[in-house]
């Protein structure tokens, strides 16, 4: 069983918001995406969106990635750790920092990597991206501070509109992230930062690997 089956079962979650679309609704929504600046990448599967992602990066530049359970299940996390690349892993090199005061630190400066990758929590059907966070270290470099920034999600959260994207968010991924927050951190999570990003206006920087899968939360 699956860490987000798990959750399922002991957290009150409207499922209803993890579905997978239609064709159509898939269609509808990469073209509004386009049409707001992002690049989308359509893959059939988490080993199809893995290849995409490293296709988007290229050699001797830095990585850095917030916590997302997306990028855990394509297989990103343990590439990005141990696989055979010559990018400066940033993430490893925050977790390598004994004091906690230098480590917060460098976090910030994290954010300003070459590319950073993440998910989003929700994709509204016409082209709004929105992603919420407890600390801001997941979606802090999203909106400028990255120079390239790639972003992996699966159909499953494409909703029909913006009002709906934040709906999934309280009424879904919240429910699951604060399991997971209370299991991996003994404490729970909190919506406290959210992001809507509605346009890139910077061309090539935002690239969306959308996957016809069920992935994250």
């Amino acid at each position: 069983m699956s860490e987000k089956s798990q959750y399922l079962e002991d957290v009150s979650a409207d499922e209803s918001y993890d579905q997978l679309p239609d064709d159509a609704t898939i269609d509808e929504t990469v073209e509004n995406l386009e049409a707001r600046g992002f690049d989308v990448v359509v893959v059939d599967d988490a080993e199809a969106a893995l290849d995409a992602v490293i296709d988007q990066i290229p050699d001797d530049v830095s990585v850095m990635n917030g916590h997302s359970t997306t990028l855990e299940e394509i297989g990103f996390v343990d590439y990005l750790n141990e696989g055979d690349h010559d990018w400066e892993n940033l993430s490893n090199e925050v977790w390598n920092i004994d004091d906690d005061a230098e480590r917060h630190t460098f976090r910030r400066e994290a954010q300003t990597a070459d590319y950073f990758l993440g998910s989003v929590n929700a994709i509204a059907q016409s082209g709004e991206l929105v992603a919420a966070d407890a600390s801001g270290s997941r979606i802090g470099a999203y909106p400028f501070a990255a120079q390239h920034l790639v972003l992996v999600s699966g159909v499953n959260k494409i909703t029909d509109d913006l009002d709906a994207a934040f709906d999934r968010i309280e009424e879904f991924a919240y429910e699951l992230e604060n399991a997971r927050a209370q299991e991996a951190y003994g404490m729970e999570s909190v919506i406290a930062k959210q992001l809507v990003y509605r346009h890139e206006t910077e061309e090539g920087r935002t690239t969306l690997v959308l996957v016809r899968d069920n992935l994250g939360y």
